[in-house]
């Protein structure tokens, strides 16, 4: 199960954190990430990082690079998601994702962002 917080409204310029906390077969999952989807449009990748490396590796999408920082606290079973420099286009429900490997996926429930210019 995934749960994520920290979904609000903001003004252009802002910053917002947001959580996503796992549980259950945790020692499972590989990689865990976020995604959002915008009214209108499909779903697509913001960041991802690797949950079972000593290393974190991380990836993300170009039009957040410089701005959103991913980040993973395993001891909690949480991976954050540090929004700095909002513009409105950042609006949008944002879902976390947690994978196990061989299409083994989960998602959360989403969180609202949404940036006022």
């Amino acid at each position: 199960q995934l749960v994520e917080s920290g979904g609000g409204l903001v003004q252009a310029g802002g910053s917002l954190r947001l959580s996503c906390v796992a549980s259950g077969s945790i020692s499972s999952i590989t990689a865990m990430g976020w995604y959002r989807q915008a009214p209108g449009k499909q779903r697509e990748v913001v960041a991802g990082i690797s949950t079972g490396t000593t290393k974190a590796y991380t990836t993300y999408a170009d039009s957040v690079k410089g701005r959103f920082t991913i980040s993973r606290d395993n001891a909690k079973n949480t991976v954050y998601l540090q929004m700095n420099s909002l513009e409105p286009e950042d609006t949008a429900v944002y879902y976390c994702k947690a994978d196990r490997g061989r299409g083994n996926v989960s998602w959360g429930q989403g969180t609202q962002v949404t940036v006022s210019s």
